[in-house]
């Protein structure tokens, strides 16, 4: 008899814990001989701190924070791999109803888009005395990084004209309306939670600033990869195939139910529901459709492409986080780990992109790619039609602006 792998996975109670969930949940972890616990922890400071001590050998985490971890921009931390993303898409920036009153009359749209609602909220911002404050909920977060992308290529600099504080994600709503600040990114349910119960609106979301990027990842002790490499192989299968049956919309009812129980993410089915249907509150009684708002499974959206990692590299360093050195391009670009994917999923015969990188924002249509089996990736890219193209990184962080 097979013994069973013994793994504990840290999370943070968010929408994008789903392939953790369901993976207990649903016996695909048991279905690869892995006995899974999950740890629910409030912040993203706690998952990266239990982590270093060895409480987790894995958890769900922020996109940019292993990359951050490993370049020693944060302690304590344990070196690490992410040999899995854990899905694409699936946060959104909230405001005020007062500062979307003003974005409004300024010429700014439910239509979310975000090269439009950003001209709206720089105009707003020149004509406006104190500074807007901004919420992240963490300074190493794909949040922040694409906040400050979409704002600073609408105009804004946000080192300078705005305000960003760091919160959790649960605090956010509750900061907005008591007036601590004026708008926030996060992840679902809070962008929800504060257009139903909190009398907030949506300005742009995540697909629209950076569309097909990763939101979360699999973060990965360095060391214990190494050292349990069959594990580690397990577990990759086991979220595979928790991202199909998340991705099927036939389970969309159950996986709700799931997420909302008290040991998950706690909150109301109502709250939950939206993101995996794309239908999102918007504000004042207005729902739009989000293509693509949260993707678990389609457009190898659990594939950990190192161009992604190599651009979250280049914000780090866009706004002054780290120096760009060759070495620590090198160590975040490395970070991730499509080799360890790869051969986890050989026996699933899981179609996957023919490269390790590809062209950020070069895919503007649904386009089928070679691989080996069938894969349509994209559309991806940036609003702004910039391209970033992870074999010219000094090029790309010699172009941008810090405003």
């Amino acid at each position: 008899m097979t013994k069973s792998h013994e793994i504990t996975a840290g999370f943070v109670p968010l929408l994008d814990s789903a392939l953790l969930v369901v993976a207990k949940e649903k016996g695909f972890a048991e279905s690869q001989d892995i006995n899974l616990t999950l740890a629910r922890e409030r912040s993203w400071a706690s998952i990266r701190d239990r982590l270093a001590v060895g409480h987790f050998e894995v958890a769900h985490i922020l996109a940019p924070m292993p990359i951050a971890c490993n370049l020693g921009l944060t302690a304590p931390a344990q070196e690490m791999v992410v040999p899995m993303a854990l899905g694409l898409g699936g946060n959104a920036v909230t405001v005020s109803q007062a500062l979307w009153q003003m974005m409004v009359a300024c010429g700014a749209k439910d239509d979310l888009d975000a090269r439009t609602n950003g001209a709206a909220l720089r105009q707003v911002i020149v004509g406006k005395g104190p500074k807007l404050r901004f919420g992240v909920v963490h300074p190493y977060s794909g949040h922040n990084y694409e906040l400050r992308y979409w704002l600073s290529a609408s105009g804004i600099d946000p080192d300078h004209d705005i305000e960003i504080l760091v919160l959790p994600p649960p605090d956010m709503g509750d900061a907005l309306r008591a007036g601590l600040i004026d708008g926030y990114c996060a992840g679902e349910p809070w962008n929800t939670f504060g257009v139903l119960e909190r009398d907030a609106h949506l300005a742009t979301v995540k697909a629209s600033i950076w569309r097909s990027s990763p939101e979360k990842v699999l973060g990965v002790n360095r060391k214990w990869s190494e050292s349990n490499p069959e594990a580690l192989s397990a577990l990759l299968r086991a979220l595979y195939l928790a991202s199909l049956w998340c991705g099927d919309r036939s389970n969309h009812d159950e996986l709700v139910e799931l997420l909302s129980r008290s040991t998950y993410i706690n909150r109301p089915t109502d709250w939950l529901r939206p993101a995996l249907s794309g239908v999102l509150h918007i504000g004042e009684g207005v729902t739009a459709e989000i293509k693509d708002f949260f993707v678990p499974n389609a457009k190898a959206a659990t594939f950990p492409w190192r161009s992604h990692a190599l651009w979250f590299y280049t914000q780090m360093v866009r706004w002054g986080h780290i120096e760009h050195t060759r070495d620590h391009q090198q160590i975040a670009g490395s970070t991730y780990r499509p080799d360890l994917y790869r051969e986890a999923l050989k026996s699933l015969n899981v179609a996957l992109p023919s490269a390790n990188s590809k062209v950020e924002g070069a895919l503007r249509s649904e386009t089928p790619v070679g691989s080996t089996g069938a894969l349509t990736l994209g559309p991806d890219g940036f609003f702004d039609g910039s391209l970033f193209d992870p074999d010219q990184v000094d090029a790309y962080i010699a172009s941008q602006k810090r405003g």
